[in-house]
């Protein structure tokens, strides 16, 4: 009876996590993608070594105005080693890519507020969002069921943040072990009017997609 009581509660316990995913998913739907005029990220095609450069004389400057930059970590990292690493710089969105081997999966960034409570609930509602989608084919979905429920579990799956800081907070957010780069817009750049692509931790020599050939895992 005991045992019998166990595996109730475990699947009640799973039920629960899986309806708080998808509420949290349906209360943050993703926003529409706004007709950008700049724009954060390596391109494809580009040298890393070229990137890194144009994201450090980025940051270089001595103004103290306010700056939306990209941060792109390496390896990727847990939503709470990534509010670590910010150090204070107010973060805007969080940038998921759940790491499979040989597997291309989504992108996902989510809008936060900025206080630690929304930042740390941002792995929910990508992994909300995820399940909400019957994704293109079937192998899309089952990469985004598993991608979700890792999501939902905590996974090491940031791969980048937006943050607004000046160029000094910004230079030292780029010095921090964990931070591969950190690249700025002008102080005039309105939010919401740019993309953002991380240099995902993958891209070693040039920026190029990566091989979409290997197993879905079950889990």
């Amino acid at each position: 009876m005991r045992d019998r009581a166990g595996a109730v509660a475990a699947i009640c316990c799973a039920l629960a996590l899986a309806v708080l995913v998808v509420v949290l998913g349906l209360a943050n739907p993703p926003r529409p993608t706004p007709i950008a005029t700049d724009r954060l990220g390596p391109d494809t095609g580009e040298v890393v070594a070229e990137y890194l450069d144009r994201a450090a004389d980025s940051v270089a400057g001595s103004d103290t105005d306010q700056h939306w930059a990209l941060v792109s970590l390496g390896p990727e990292a847990t939503v709470d080693q990534a509010y670590r690493l910010a150090g204070g710089v107010r973060i805007s969105q969080v940038l998921f890519r759940v790491p499979i081997e040989r597997v291309q999966t989504q992108l996902i960034v989510v809008d936060v507020p900025g206080d630690e409570a929304a930042v740390r609930r941002s792995p929910l509602v990508a992994a909300g969002r995820l399940q909400g989608s019957a994704g293109e084919w079937d192998r899309q979905a089952r990469i985004d069921a598993v991608s979700a429920g890792r999501l939902a579990d905590g996974c090491a799956c940031v791969v980048g943040m937006t943050v607004r800081g000046d160029l000094a907070q910004l230079r030292a957010l780029a010095s921090r072990p964990g931070v591969r780069a950190v690249e700025a817009l002008p102080a005039d750049a309105v939010h919401g009017r740019f993309a953002v692509v991380p240099l995902l931790p993958e891209h070693v020599d040039v920026v190029r997609p990566g091989p979409d050939d290997g197993e879905v895992p079950a889990r």
